[in-house]
């Protein structure tokens, strides 16, 4: 379901992708994706907007994209000690959705989250 992203990602990064690819029906409740994540996410996206506090929010969006999404491929990854930043096409039911997501991490889980990506593509292709 994805081109991996490279080995060189840190690990939470890595563990954070698998989430995104395991489908469905592996997401379950979000817990796993709820344990890579700070108590108090920081969150910028094209249709929420920006949420400081957005962790229980964030799991229940990546839950609604998780069901639509038929595949990722990551186009480009930089990745530094302070954070990583992730290009990658979404495969939706309606056509390919780029989206770029901006990271920095404390303490071993994601922190912050800028995700970038058309809204109204998105909705229209078949995201929820």
């Amino acid at each position: 379901m994805t081109d991996a992203i490279s080995p060189s990602a840190p690990a939470v990064l890595q563990q954070y992708y698998r989430v995104l690819t395991a489908g469905a029906s592996a997401f379950g409740d979000g817990q796993g994706l709820r344990a890579l994540l700070s108590d108090h996410l920081d969150f910028t996206g094209s249709l929420a907007g920006h949420i400081s506090d957005a962790t229980d929010g964030f799991r229940k969006g990546v839950a609604g994209f998780i069901a639509t999404v038929r595949g990722i491929t990551v186009v480009r990854e930089v990745h530094d000690e302070h954070g990583s930043a992730v290009l990658y096409d979404a495969e939706m039911p309606g056509g390919t959705v780029r989206f770029a997501e901006f990271f920095t991490f404390r303490d071993g889980v994601i922190d912050t989250l800028n995700l970038h990506y058309n809204g109204q593509d998105y909705l229209g292709k078949g995201g929820r």
